[in-house]
C-alpha cells in the first residue's frame, strides 16, 4: 500500500518557468537562460521525480493509535476504515513519472537566435481505480449484494521511452519570441489497457461473477503463455532476448518502437515589466513494434476472493492472500491473445503564464497548466515570487493550487560557482510530519500530508552571461 501511495506524476517542476535556469526550456522552448551556453553532463544535468496522487495522504493510511504513543497502519485492527474510505473519491488516480537527462547543450546563434539540444529517459504511467473497489476490498461484499460493481473508470497504462528533442527559438520582432523543439521517441517497453467495460456482480451466494470486454497491450520482452482453456498459465522474462549483446542493444535502444513529438511556445513583451507567455509540450506519439503481445478479455465470468478483511482481522496473512487472490484471477479470466502493432499517444500539457518586475533582480509570476492524461485534465496554478541575482543565484518561492485539492509551498534554488551551476528545486515541500515508531527504542519521521512528491536537481556547466543585455530597455530613448 506504502508503494501504491508513493506515486509518480507526469507533470514538469512548475516553479523552473520563472528561473534563470537552461531547464525551463522544458516548459516552454522559447525561454532562454542568460548564459551564451552550456552543457550537461549524462545523469547530472537533470534528474526529475514527481510524484501525484488524488488518493490519500501518508496521515491517512499512517494514524496514531487509541494510546497516542505509536502510529498505525490502514491494515491494523485498530484503525478506522470508514473513515478512510470516506475520504476516497469516486475515481482514484495514481500517476507515476521519473525523467534523467542524458545529454544536453544549448548556445547562442546570430543576434538573438538560441540552439539546444536534450536527450532524456522517461518513466511514465498512471492508473485509475474506481472508489468500489476498495470498499469491495476493505469491507466485503455484504454491501453490494444483489448489486452490479461498475468497474469501467478502471485504467492503466506504464511506458518507459527514450527522446531526442533538437530546439531552435528567436525573436521574431522586439517583443515577440518563439520556440520550437522537435523530438524523436525510441519506446523501450509499455503497458496499457484498454477498459471498454467492467463490473462485478455479487448474487445472493455471495459469488463474484464478472462482466469484462479489455484489451491489454504490452510491449516488452516477456513470454506470456495461456492453457489450453485459455487461461493465463504464466508471465515471465524472455531471457532469450538478452543473450546476446544485439539483443540488449533492441531493448536498450527502443529502435523499433519509434515516434515523434513537438513542444512550442512564444514569449511576447507587453512592457519593460510585463511578460506573457504560452506554450504546449509532448505533442506526439510511439508506435509500438516490438515484443507486442495484445490480451483481450470478453465474456463472463466467476471470482472467488477479494476481500483483506481477513488480513484486517488478524485471522489470515497478508502473502497467503495476495497468493490465494493471484490464482483466482487466472483462473477466472479467460483471454484471447494477438501480435498486433499499436499506437499510444504521449500526456501533453498546456501552460499560461504572466510574470511582471518590481526591479532588475525581483520579479511575479502567475503559471496556469494543464495536463491531459487519457482524457482526464488535471489543473494547476501557481503563484511564484522570484529573485534572480545577476548570473549567479537564482531563486523562487511558489504556491501552488491543484484540482487534487491539496496545495502547498514550492521553491526552487540555483547558484552558480565558476562554471558548475547546481540547482534544486521542487513544486511541494511538506510542513508538518509524523514520527512513525518501530519499537521502543527507534522510530522515523514521515510527513504527514504529502500527496504531492515534484523535485528536479542537478548541475549544469554554464559559460559567458548576457545579463547585462537583459537588463537593458527593450527601447533607447533618444
Amino acid at each position: 500500500m506504502m508503494i501504491a501511495i508513493a506515486n509518480i506524476s507526469a507533470q514538469s517542476n512548475q516553479i523552473v518557468r520563472f528561473m534563470d535556469l537552461p531547464q525551463n526550456r522544458f516548459i516552454n522552448p522559447a525561454l532562454r537562460p542568460s548564459n551564451t551556453f552550456y552543457i550537461g553532463l549524462p545523469g547530472l544535468s537533470g534528474v526529475s521525480l514527481n510524484m501525484t496522487n488524488n488518493f490519500v495522504n501518508l496521515s491517512d493510511i499512517l494514524m496514531k493509535s487509541r494510546t497516542g504513543d505509536s502510529v498505525i497502519s490502514i491494515l491494523n485492527q485498530g484503525y478506522d476504515i470508514n473513515k478512510f474510505l470516506s475520504k476516497i473519491k469516486d475515481r482514484v488516480l495514481i500517476e507515476p513519472h521519473f525523467e534523467t537527462q542524458l545529454a544536453c547543450f544549448g548556445f547562442g546563434i546570430g543576434k538573438d537566435g538560441f540552439i539546444f539540444l536534450d536527450i532524456n529517459d522517461r518513466m511514465e504511467g498512471n492508473v485509475g481505480l474506481p472508489s468500489d473497489l476498495f470498499k469491495l476490498i476493505l469491507t466485503g461484499n455484504n454491501q453490494f449484494l444483489g448489486k452490479r460493481i461498475d468497474l469501467s473508470a478502471l485504467s492503466g497504462n506504464f511506458n518507459y521511452y527514450r527522446e531526442a528533442g533538437l530546439g531552435f527559438s528567436k525573436n521574431l520582432t522586439r517583443k515577440l519570441r518563439i520556440g520550437i523543439k522537435g523530438k524523436l521517441l525510441f519506446g523501450i517497453t509499455d503497458f496499457s489497457i484498454n477498459n471498454k467495460s467492467l463490473g462485478i456482480s455479487v448474487d445472493k451466494n455471495y459469488l463474484m461473477k464478472f462482466d469484462a470486454n479489455l484489451l491489454i497491450n504490452v510491449s516488452a520482452p516477456v513470454k506470456i503463455s495461456l492453457n489450453p482453456d485459455h487461461t493465463l498459465k504464466e508471465i515471465k522474462m524472455d531471457e532469450d532476448k538478452f543473450s546476446t549483446p544485439g539483443g540488449v542493444f533492441d531493448f536498450v535502444s527502443g529502435r523499433y518502437n519509434k515516434g515523434f513529438g513537438l513542444d512550442a511556445g512564444i514569449t511576447y513583451d507587453v512592457s519593460q515589466k510585463l511578460k506573457v507567455s504560452a506554450s504546449v509540450t509532448d505533442l506526439g506519439y510511439i508506435n509500438w513494434k516490438k515484443d507486442v503481445t495484445n490480451l483481450g478479455v470478453k465474456g463472463n465470468f466467476e471470482f472467488g476472493g477479494l476481500e483483506v478483511t481477513s488480513v484486517i482481522d488478524g485471522t489470515e496473512a497478508f502473502e497467503d492472500l495476495a497468493t490465494a487472490i493471484t490464482d483466482s484471477l487466472k483462473r477466472a479470466f479467460v483471454f484471447t491473445m494477438s501480435n498486433i502493432h499499436y499506437k499510444d499517444h504521449l500526456q501533453h500539457s498546456l501552460y499560461l503564464d504572466v510574470s511582471y518586475n518590481l526591479s532588475k533582480s525581483v520579479s511575479l509570476g502567475l503559471l496556469s497548466c494543464r495536463t491531459v492524461r487519457n482524457n482526464q485534465i488535471h489543473k494547476t496554478l501557481a503563484l511564484s515570487a522570484n529573485v534572480n541575482i545577476g548570473n549567479y543565484i537564482t531563486s523562487g518561492l511558489s504556491y501552488n493550487f491543484s484540482n487534487y485539492q491539496q496545495n502547498g509551498l514550492g521553491a526552487g534554488f540555483a547558484f552558480r560557482a565558476g562554471i558548475f551551476q547546481f540547482y534544486f528545486l521542487s513544486d511541494r515541500i511538506p510542513v508538518t510530519w509524523n514520527r512513525i515508531k518501530v519499537d521502543k527504542t527507534s522510530s522515523f519521521i514521515l510527513p504527514s500530508n504529502w500527496n504531492i512528491i515534484n523535485m528536479r536537481l542537478g548541475l549544469n556547466l554554464v559559460f559567458g552571461s548576457r545579463r547585462e543585455k537583459l537588463d537593458k530597455p527593450l527601447f533607447e530613448t533618444p
